[in-house]
């Protein structure tokens, strides 16, 4: 019937009739393999070299030797005279203890001795006086005897007056803390009114003199030991600053807190920016090892382990391998095993690949799809 609009059934019958009779549009863009099939990668033939990488690592500069600094007399602390990062000399007093005691017993020491002296004179006196009678018969040996005897004795008393007078002023004079040797203040523990114990660590004291960049590095890193014990230090606010030192201590023992290793480095001169404390830069590099070095575009996880996809070329398939890594640089890792030089290793598109999955090799330029 003319003039009747079609229905919307009959419309849609239509479209699908048209559509049904266009042209297929291929699939194919070469004859026989469909472009969904196809797995582009780009691979790197594996080889082994020798490679040297550079050691960086981070430390701090300290003293070569530190002295732990106490009274040697107990009492309580009257004066505190220095605080952390003060430099003092050998013969500088730190700190004073109360000399109350001390000085009690000085003024003992020396009142015995007066005394002993005293009675040595006495005894003197009696001596010559008996020397004297004995010469003349008007004195009896016995007396002259006793004499003589209490003059030893006297002088005997003197003698050790003025032993206890040199052990009493030497008590006194460990009322003042002094170091002993020149240095800077690194900790304290006193205070004024504190009261401290003989042979009780109060100061630690840097000694001057020669200066160590300490280094806390991993004990893998020791396996394998650089190639020279030379080690450039590097001030990290100012590379300019640069000293150059040798390994000096390797402490034996790891961190059970850290699990590093301390390494000592004694620097041959030190810079005056590179103080006490003072953030260094450590380099030196590792002794040349064979290698088979690869991008980090390689390098893929398997099995909870770093691995990388290996190409077969005879069939085309590309599998994973695990492999152990020996170091890792800045763009490129250094494997220790699990590749074998001259094998095909997938640098670009392993995030498309499965095991056993058939791949094709792109050309120099075309990227991985």
């Amino acid at each position: 019937m003319t003039g009747r609009r079609p229905t919307p059934l009959a419309i849609c019958a239509a479209l699908l009739a048209g559509a049904l009779a266009a042209p297929a549009v291929s699939a194919q863009t070469e004859p026989g393999r469909p472009v969904a099939a196809q797995t582009f990668v780009h691979v790197v033939a594996a080889e082994r070299s020798m490679i040297a990488t550079d050691i960086v690592i981070t430390g701090d500069v300290q003293a070569q030797a530190q002295t732990n600094v106490s009274f040697r007399t107990n009492g309580k602390v009257g004066a505190r005279l220095v605080e952390v990062g003060d430099h003092v000399e050998a013969d500088q007093v730190l700190a004073r203890l109360d000399p109350q005691e001390q000085r009690a017993n000085l003024d003992n020491a020396r009142a015995a001795l007066t005394s002993a002296e005293a009675q040595l004179t006495q005894a003197k006196l009696s001596f010559k006086r008996q020397e004297t009678l004995l010469a003349s018969g008007y004195t009896t040996r016995p007396a002259y005897d006793n004499a003589e005897q209490q003059l030893r004795t006297t002088q005997a008393a003197v003698d050790s007056a003025k032993a206890a007078l040199g052990t009493a002023q030497e008590q006194f004079s460990y009322t003042e803390l002094r170091a002993g040797v020149a240095g800077i203040v690194l900790s304290r523990s006193l205070e004024t009114g504190q009261v401290v114990q003989a042979g009780q660590s109060v100061l630690v004291l840097a000694q001057d003199g020669p200066r160590d960049a300490v280094f806390n590095v991993y004990e893998a890193l020791l396996a394998t030991p650089p190639d020279s014990k030379t080690v450039e230090v590097v001030l990290q606010a100012d590379p300019g600053i640069v000293a150059v030192g040798a390994v000096r201590e390797i402490a034996p023992s790891v961190d059970p807190a850290s699990g590093t290793v301390r390494v000592k480095v004694g620097l041959d001169r030190t810079p005056p920016q590179m103080g006490l404390g003072a953030v260094v830069i450590g380099r030196g590099k590792f002794r040349p090892q064979p290698a088979i070095v690869l991008p980090w575009s390689a390098l893929y996880r398997w099995k909870s382990r770093p691995a990388i996809w290996v190409l077969d070329p005879a069939t085309g398939t590309v599998s994973p391998r695990n492999v152990t890594v020996e170091r890792y640089g800045a763009d490129t890792i250094a494997l220790a095993a699990g590749v074998e030089p001259g094998e095909q290793v997938v640098t670009a598109g392993i995030q498309f690949l499965r095991p056993g999955q058939t791949v094709t090799v792109a050309a120099s330029g075309e990227g991985g799809r």
